[in-house]
This record gives structure tokens, C-alpha cells and sequence, in this order.
């Protein structure tokens, strides 16, 4: 007869190093250093060609942003969640540290010419990362999250139709396959952001009172997914402009019920309102540029830079601080770390819209970006390094 599993709490011998006992641990580390370094390398190549690496382009800073550092983020967090929803651990130790690896190889491999062995060291990232999340998943019957695994698959496609196009392999855009990826992370964003949100503001602002309702929720997950596709697969303006407008005024509408006023003492959580709120204004920008209102560059950096970025370090600094047994309050200079963030969106989105301070707002942008993730790296990093000061294994 099988012994029966303990999904609840399954614990195991403290000889592992602490930055390989849970998944957020070196891939947020590894995620904000990279994000700390490559903006700077990416300005230094837009404003001075000649001086960077050759590779280090506008498709190399698309690429990076979203299946560098965006997908390295994604990987620790549901590893970390997936582990609290199943009770069973998530790679840990020298599985760890060998998807790590990889993402490492990845990063590598795209300041190297292009060529079907370098996409294939970048390729490997996604698939080996969702693999032991997926078996997780399905040996504890916790399978109603299988589809997030399965945005990360679809993460693994648009990254693969990327290396089709820049390896003259496929006819299709190279830039749209990276805006196709973005917006698969904008509807992990929504699904995610309608669990935790409303939670922690109940949780964590007094006489806050979030309200949730499920054919809302329905909704506003239905609307992005179906103006995400209009978008990615180019879909005529008349289609894609009124989804994306529904869903930018649906995810609004969903925040005005989470009690966002009551939410301004406590920057661990107006962040992720903010980011939500970005989000939103995303789509309504999206609208616009499907109409030749708005550029496309704006709608993706507000998307990117305000709703995504916004909501990472948001989850990243919640992450560190309650998986490493601290308390749950802002006190790690996480205020400047969100100020700065918000400043780096700010700049980016004006940047587009103020041609003659273009490069001055650029500048800005870049140095709010290097501020915020630099500030986590500098103040989480040995958290992150170090074992749980409760003493507990993770």
C-alpha cells in the first residue's frame, strides 16, 4: 500500500545553500543584476553604436527585457507558489542551480552572433524550468494551475518564432514575436494580479473592504486574452482597438472595487495598485495605437515598464521579505525602490511624447530603472543569500 504524501509541510535537511533552497532565490537575484546592468548597456549602444557590443540592439533589448529579465521573475515566483500550493518542493539545490545555469547560458548566448546554437542555449530556459512545474502541478492535483505553465509554454513559442525570424528562417516579425511574449506575461499579470491583490490590501489596510466578482474577473481575463491575440496575431484596427479599450476600462473598473485609496501608507501594497493601474492605461494606450492615435512604443513601455516592472518589484520585495522569515512591512527602503520604478515609467512614457527631451528623458528613464533594481539588488540580495531568520527550511 503507497504511503500517503503530506502535501501540507514536507521538509528536508538544511544542507543545501540558502540561495538554492527556493526558487525566487537566485532567479530574482540574477533577474534584478541583469536588469541593473543591461539598461545601461542598451542606452550606451542607442546613444554610441560603435562603442557596444554588436549584438546589443533594439531587438537584443526587447528580447532581454522580456525572456531575460521578465522570465527569469515568472520562473522564481511560481516556483515559490507553486510550492505553497502543492505542499511538494520545486527544483531546489543543484536542480536549482542548473536551471539558473541555463538562464545564464541564455544571457550568454545573446551577445554572441546569431546562429542556430546560440537560439538553441537560449531555447532551453523556459522548457526545463516549466517541466518540473508542471509534474508538481499534476502529482499534487493542484492542475487548475496547470495553465499558468502553460503561458510559459507559450513564452517558449513566441521566443522560438523570434529565433525563426532573426535566423531568416520564418518571414514574421522578429519584434512583433517579442510583443506577442510581452502580452502572454500582461495576462499572467491580470490572472495573478485578481489573486493576490485583493488579498493583501485585506490583509494588510485597515478598514479596506476589496470586492471581487467573479463574472468581472471572467471578463476582464477573457477581454485581455482576446485583445492580446488581436494584437499579436495583427488583426484589423476595428477589432483589436475596441477589445483592447474594453479590456484597459475592465481592469480599471476591477481596481476601483480593491479599495486602492486606502492602500497610500503602505508601499507594499499602492505598488501593486499602481502596477494595475498601469496595466490598464496599457490597454487603453494599445487602443489608441491600433487607431494611429498612440505610438506602439508607448502602449508597450507603459505595459512594460509601468504596469509589469511596477508589479515585479512589488511581488519580488513581498517574496524576500515573507519567504525569508521576515515581517511584512515596508522598512527596507522599499519606498524608494517603488518611487524610483514609477519615475523610470514616467520618464520612459514622456520620452515618446516630449521629442525635443527625448534623450534627456531617456537618460532619466535609464536612471530610475538602474536606481530601483541596483536599490533591491544592493538591500534584498544578501536576503536572498542568506538563510530564513526564522530559522525555517526555504
Amino acid at each position: 500500500m503507497n504511503r500517503p504524501i503530506n502535501l501540507m509541510r514536507i521538509e528536508e535537511p538544511h544542507n543545501i545553500p540558502p540561495l538554492f533552497r527556493l526558487g525566487f532565490r537566485p532567479m530574482y537575484l540574477l533577474a534584478a543584476v541583469f536588469a541593473a546592468l543591461s539598461i545601461p548597456l542598451w542606452l550606451a549602444s542607442y546613444a554610441h553604436p560603435g562603442i557596444a557590443l554588436p549584438r546589443v540592439n533594439l531587438l537584443w533589448h526587447m528580447h532581454e527585457m522580456v525572456f531575460g529579465f521578465a522570465a527569469a521573475v515568472v520562473v522564481g515566483f511560481l516556483f515559490t507558489a507553486a510550492r505553497n500550493w502543492t505542499g511538494l518542493w520545486t527544483p531546489r539545490g543543484w536542480p536549482l542551480a542548473g536551471i539558473a545555469a541555463l538562464w545564464i547560458l541564455g544571457r550568454v548566448a545573446m551577445l554572441l552572433p546569431y546562429s542556430p546554437f546560440s537560439a538553441l542555449a537560449d531555447l532551453l530556459f523556459i522548457p526545463a524550468a516549466t517541466a518540473p512545474l508542471v509534474y508538481v502541478l499534476w502529482r499534487s492535483g493542484k492542475r487548475r494551475n496547470l495553465p499558468l505553465a502553460g503561458l510559459l509554454m507559450l513564452m517558449f513559442v513566441a521566443n522560438l518564432c523570434f529565433h525563426a525570424s532573426v535566423l531568416a528562417y520564418a518571414s514574421w516579425s522578429a519584434i512583433g514575436a517579442v510583443e506577442a511574449a510581452l502580452l502572454v506575461l500582461a495576462v499572467l499579470s491580470t490572472v495573478m494580479g485578481g489573486r493576490v491583490i485583493p488579498g493583501f490590501t485585506t490583509n494588510m489596510a485597515p478598514g479596506s473592504k476589496p470586492r471581487s466578482f467573479p463574472r468581472l474577473d471572467k471578463a476582464g481575463i477573457a477581454l485581455i486574452i482576446s485583445a492580446s491575440l488581436a494584437w499579436a496575431l495583427g488583426m484589423p484596427a476595428w477589432l483589436t482597438a475596441p477589445l483592447a479599450a474594453a479590456s484597459g476600462g475592465v481592469q480599471l473598473l476591477r481596481l476601483a472595487l480593491w479599495s486602492p485609496q486606502r492602500t497610500a501608507r503602505y508601499p507594499l501594497l499602492w505598488i501593486l495598485h499602481l502596477a494595475y493601474a498601469w496595466l490598464g492605461g496599457g490597454y487603453l494606450l494599445l487602443a489608441a495605437a491600433a487607431l494611429g492615435f498612440a505610438s506602439t512604443s508607448t502602449a508597450i513601455h507603459a505595459i512594460a515598464v509601468g504596469g509589469m516592472s511596477s508589479l515585479i518589484l512589488g511581488m519580488v520585495t513581498r517574496t524576500a521579505i515573507g519567504h525569508t522569515g521576515r515581517p511584512m512591512r515596508a522598512e527596507h527602503h522599499e519606498l524608494w525602490i517603488f518611487v524610483a520604478v514609477q519615475l523610470a515609467a514616467a520618464a520612459r512614457i514622456l520620452a515618446n511624447l516630449l521629442p525635443g527631451w527625448r534623450e534627456v528623458l531617456l537618460l532619466a528613464a535609464g536612471a530610475g530603472w538602474v536606481a530601483a533594481f541596483g536599490l533591491y539588488t544592493i538591500i534584498y540580495g544578501p536576503f536572498l543569500c542568506a538563510p530564513r531568520v526564522d530559522g525555517h527550511d526555504g
